[in-house]
């Protein structure tokens, strides 16, 4: 619930929303199969290395990029991983008139631009890990609209994913309902009504830094390599 000092705050700092989290995961299910758990935002990569600790799993990050509205390069309108998968938001789509033709365009130019260039900057270029025939979970710091997420979702099924699981702190109730529909579980300590910004649910949130994140991702790479 959230503080009295802080009637929005419902965690105190991201260790404590990961502890939060972790506590409404199924920890023998995840463990006892062979799981990969991917952080599906640069923010999202702590709770992916919470979560893999938690779970003794292999961990990676999922790279997106989102692909802005024309008249407003404020809104996103559409997704792109490096899977080369996009996902559109069709009623944004469809009250812009925007044609499909530029979203795929612009699909492809950030892909080519921008997302290649988080692979090198992150993984050195090296693919995502194998998924085939694992239990994935998916993990983020929140979900807004859904749309990473979605994508994210398309990406692992591509890559042959066994069970796919949703793992995030907070997102909104509407929103949690719908990614019910398209995997196997949601996992999430608190769902609410009307999500305003992430910030808005913490007392003390700092952005990661780069240093951070790669440091996290580059230190799976070298735990898996010595368990290789």
């Amino acid at each position: 619930m959230p503080s009295d000092s802080n009637p929005n705050a419902y965690f105190e700092d991201r260790e404590d929303a990961s502890k939060q989290l972790i506590e409404t995961l199924p920890i023998e299910l995840l463990s006892k199969n062979e799981t990969v758990v991917i952080g599906v935002s640069e923010g999202g990569v702590y709770f992916a290395d919470q979560i893999s600790k938690a779970i003794e799993a292999q961990m990676d990050i999922l790279l997106t990029e989102p692909i802005l509205a024309p008249n407003n390069l404020e809104l996103a309108i559409a997704m792109v991983s490096e899977t080369e998968e996009v996902v559109m938001h069709k009623s944004l789509i469809d009250a812009f008139e925007i044609n499909e033709d530029y979203v795929y365009g612009e699909a492809n130019r950030k892909y080519e631009e921008e997302v290649l260039s988080y692979v090198y900057k992150y993984r050195k270029g090296k693919d995502l890990i194998s998924l085939e025939g694992k239990y994935v979970v998916l993990a983020d710091e929140c979900i807004e609209t859904g749309l990473t997420m979605m994508v994210a979702l398309k990406s692992v099924i591509a890559r042959g994913a066994k069970n796919i699981y949703i793992a995030t702190p907070i997102l909104d109730k509407g929103v949690y309902q719908n990614l019910l529909t398209v995997c196997d579980g949601v996992f999430c300590p608190h769902t609410i009504q009307d999500y305003i910004s992430i910030e808005y649910y913490y007392k003390d949130f700092q952005k990661l830094n780069f240093e951070e994140i790669s440091s996290m991702v580059n230190h799976q790479e070298v735990k898996t390599g010595e368990e290789d």
